[in-house]
Protein backbone atom coordinates (compact mmCIF):
# COMPACT_ATOMS: atom_id res chain seq x y z
CA UNK A 1 0.00 0.00 0.00
CA UNK A 2 1.83 3.20 -0.91
CA UNK A 3 0.99 6.35 1.21
CA UNK A 4 -1.83 7.90 1.82
CA UNK A 5 -2.74 11.70 0.86
CA UNK A 6 -3.27 14.38 3.39
CA UNK A 7 -7.16 13.86 2.87
CA UNK A 8 -7.06 10.16 3.10
CA UNK A 9 -6.14 10.26 7.15
CA UNK A 10 -8.20 10.99 9.62
CA UNK A 11 -7.34 11.49 13.25
CA UNK A 12 -7.55 7.50 15.26
CA UNK A 13 -6.31 6.06 12.22
CA UNK A 14 -4.02 3.31 12.99
CA UNK A 15 -1.14 0.98 11.23
CA UNK A 16 0.38 -2.02 12.25
CA UNK A 17 3.42 -2.09 9.99
CA UNK A 18 4.23 -5.21 8.35
CA UNK A 19 7.66 -5.61 7.61
CA UNK A 20 9.43 -6.78 11.00
CA UNK A 21 13.14 -6.91 11.30
CA UNK A 22 15.58 -8.73 13.28
CA UNK A 23 18.54 -6.22 14.64
CA UNK A 24 21.88 -7.74 13.74
CA UNK A 25 25.44 -6.95 15.24
CA UNK A 26 26.25 -5.62 11.72
CA UNK A 27 23.45 -2.87 11.88
CA UNK A 28 24.53 -1.40 15.12
CA UNK A 29 28.29 -1.70 14.32
CA UNK A 30 27.72 -0.07 11.09
CA UNK A 31 25.48 2.41 12.25
CA UNK A 32 27.55 3.81 15.21
CA UNK A 33 30.88 3.72 13.03
CA UNK A 34 29.15 5.91 9.88
CA UNK A 35 27.75 8.30 12.87
CA UNK A 36 31.30 8.51 14.51
CA UNK A 37 29.48 6.92 18.26
CA UNK A 38 32.48 5.57 20.00
CA UNK A 39 29.94 4.42 22.85
CA UNK A 40 31.52 1.59 24.16
CA UNK A 41 27.83 0.27 25.20
CA UNK A 42 27.70 0.32 21.60
CA UNK A 43 31.15 -1.42 20.42
CA UNK A 44 33.14 -3.14 23.02
CA UNK A 45 31.37 -7.06 24.46
CA UNK A 46 33.07 -6.55 27.33
CA UNK A 47 32.60 -2.96 28.56
CA UNK A 48 28.95 -3.54 27.94
CA UNK A 49 29.16 -7.26 29.67
CA UNK A 50 30.47 -5.27 32.80
CA UNK A 51 27.23 -2.98 32.26
CA UNK A 52 23.85 -3.24 34.29
CA UNK A 53 22.73 -4.45 30.83
CA UNK A 54 25.01 -7.53 30.49
CA UNK A 55 24.95 -7.10 26.71
CA UNK A 56 25.76 -4.68 24.13
CA UNK A 57 23.30 -2.16 23.39
CA UNK A 58 21.95 -1.37 20.20
CA UNK A 59 22.38 2.44 19.20
CA UNK A 60 19.06 4.18 19.97
CA UNK A 61 19.42 6.29 17.26
CA UNK A 62 19.53 3.50 14.60
CA UNK A 63 16.31 2.10 16.57
CA UNK A 64 14.64 5.56 16.08
CA UNK A 65 15.81 5.65 12.11
CA UNK A 66 14.34 1.77 12.16
CA UNK A 67 11.21 3.10 13.28
CA UNK A 68 10.43 5.78 10.59
CA UNK A 69 11.96 4.05 8.26
CA UNK A 70 9.73 1.08 8.76
CA UNK A 71 6.57 3.31 8.93
CA UNK A 72 7.43 4.78 5.95
CA UNK A 73 5.49 2.92 3.21
CA UNK A 74 1.99 2.75 4.58
CA UNK A 75 2.40 6.62 5.77
CA UNK A 76 4.20 8.93 3.15
CA UNK A 77 5.61 6.78 0.33
CA UNK A 78 4.77 9.29 -2.36
CA UNK A 79 2.88 11.83 -0.79
CA UNK A 80 5.68 13.58 1.19
CA UNK A 81 6.34 17.32 0.86
CA UNK A 82 8.32 17.53 3.66
CA UNK A 83 8.90 16.01 7.28
CA UNK A 84 8.39 19.18 9.32
CA UNK A 85 10.03 17.44 13.07
CA UNK A 86 9.77 14.70 15.16
CA UNK A 87 8.98 15.30 18.89
CA UNK A 88 8.69 13.45 22.26
CA UNK A 89 11.18 11.13 21.17
CA UNK A 90 11.41 8.01 23.94
CA UNK A 91 13.12 4.86 24.38
CA UNK A 92 11.59 3.33 27.33
CA UNK A 93 13.24 0.02 26.94
CA UNK A 94 16.84 -0.81 25.72
CA UNK A 95 17.51 -2.37 22.24
CA UNK A 96 19.64 -5.82 21.78
CA UNK A 97 21.39 -7.24 19.23
CA UNK A 98 18.55 -10.25 18.07
CA UNK A 99 15.82 -8.52 18.75
CA UNK A 100 13.07 -8.54 16.41
CA UNK A 101 11.03 -4.92 15.87
CA UNK A 102 8.38 -3.86 14.88
CA UNK A 103 5.84 -0.86 14.06
CA UNK A 104 2.77 1.30 14.93
CA UNK A 105 1.37 4.89 13.93
CA UNK A 106 -1.88 6.06 14.76
CA UNK A 107 -2.95 9.86 13.23
CA UNK A 108 -2.21 12.17 16.79
CA UNK A 109 -3.67 15.48 14.62
CA UNK A 110 -4.43 16.87 11.57
CA UNK A 111 -3.63 20.55 9.79
CA UNK A 112 -4.71 22.04 6.72
CA UNK A 113 -1.61 24.02 5.58
CA UNK A 114 -1.65 27.69 5.59
CA UNK A 115 1.05 28.14 3.18
CA UNK A 116 0.30 25.37 0.86
CA UNK A 117 -3.02 24.68 -0.48
CA UNK A 118 -2.41 21.74 -2.03
CA UNK A 119 -0.75 20.38 1.01
CA UNK A 120 -1.29 19.70 4.94
CA UNK A 121 -0.20 18.17 8.05
CA UNK A 122 -0.18 14.82 9.86
CA UNK A 123 1.54 14.51 13.40
CA UNK A 124 1.82 10.73 13.83
CA UNK A 125 2.68 8.48 16.80
CA UNK A 126 5.48 6.24 15.65
CA UNK A 127 5.69 2.92 18.27
CA UNK A 128 8.72 0.24 17.53
CA UNK A 129 7.61 -2.49 19.53
CA UNK A 130 10.11 -6.08 20.15
CA UNK A 131 8.69 -9.63 20.29
CA UNK A 132 8.49 -9.05 24.08
CA UNK A 133 5.76 -6.81 23.19
CA UNK A 134 7.52 -3.66 24.46
CA UNK A 135 7.97 -0.17 23.11
CA UNK A 136 11.49 0.68 22.79
CA UNK A 137 11.03 4.05 20.94
CA UNK A 138 8.36 6.47 20.49
CA UNK A 139 8.07 9.73 18.93
CA UNK A 140 5.53 12.08 16.98
CA UNK A 141 6.30 12.91 13.66
CA UNK A 142 5.24 15.63 11.95
CA UNK A 143 4.76 15.36 8.10
CA UNK A 144 3.36 17.53 5.44
CA UNK A 145 1.61 15.58 2.92
CA UNK A 146 0.24 16.54 -0.46
CA UNK A 147 -3.26 16.23 -1.08
CA UNK A 148 -5.49 13.94 -3.13
CA UNK A 149 -4.95 15.06 -6.76
CA UNK A 150 -8.64 16.41 -8.37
Amino acid sequence: MPGRYFDEWQLGDRIEHPIRRTVTETDNLLFSTMTHNPQPLHLDAEAAKASEFGQILVNGTFSFALMVGLTVGETTLGTLVANLGYDAVVMPKPVFIGDTLRATSEVAALKESKSRPNAGIVTFTHELINQRNEVVCRCQRSALLLRKPA
